[in-house]
């Protein structure tokens, strides 16, 4: 499928959902990152923003990237009316033609998936060697279905953090995996709706 198929879908996920003056951070993110000292971040899929501009708020510079022109202008338009433009540098990136360029203290993927090809292992890699030593990437993948998914497909399978760790295939000379686990919690979508939910947590360290 085409790049405009795929902007087309995003941005109408987007733009269906309610814009939020101060949407919130995800939980795997703010557990994780407290207490880390702030650096330079890159927010793969970034969508709301609420993970690029808690990362601001607590020191991070922050590199957002999203297919969606609809997530990268409305997260460019908070990060602005929040005092945060100089700390939030959001961009539309097709992440199957291209990677963020530089190095990183921190780069965060949360539920990267999507209805079109895109080789995650590869991007997740691309990700790690973006890692400066010391450096940490943290991805968090759906465990389960939530009921205001997009994706309702009851035959989905879920692989686990070690499997996403296995399929990266990394040398554990030059990065370590601090984490690899499955963790529930009670999430609210968009509409407000809760539920029960799984997330399957990766964090690796880039130790060389």
């Amino acid at each position: 499928m085409s790049t405009t198929d795929a902007v087309t879908f995003w941005d109408g996920v987007h733009a269906a959902r309610p814009a939020a003056d101060r949407p919130s951070p995800n939980v795997r993110l703010t557990e994780t990152v407290t207490g880390l000292r702030p650096g330079d971040a890159l927010d793969l899929g970034c969508g709301s923003g609420g993970d690029a501009l808690w990362l601001a708020r607590r020191g991070w510079r922050v590199t957002a990237a999203d297919i969606s022109a609809v997530a990268v202008g409305r997260l460019t338009a908070l990060a602005r009316s929040h005092g945060l433009h100089d700390r939030v540098t959001a961009v539309r990136l097709d992440l199957r033609a291209s990677f963020p360029p530089g190095t990183f203290d921190l780069v965060t993927a949360h539920y990267l998936h999507t209805p079109y090809d895109l080789e995650r292992s590869a991007v997740l890699s691309s990700a790690a060697r973006a890692l400066r030593p010391g450096g940490r990437l943290l991805v968090v993948d759906h465990g389960s279905t939530a009921p205001w998914s997009w994706d309702q497909d009851p035959t989905i399978r879920h692989p686990s953090a070690r499997e996403v760790a296995a399929e990266m295939d990394l040398d554990p000379s030059v990065w370590t995996v601090e984490r690899a686990d499955a963790s529930r919690r009670v999430a609210t979508g968009p509409d407000g709706r809760t539920a029960e939910v799984t997330d399957h947590v990766l964090l690796v360290r880039r130790t060389a």
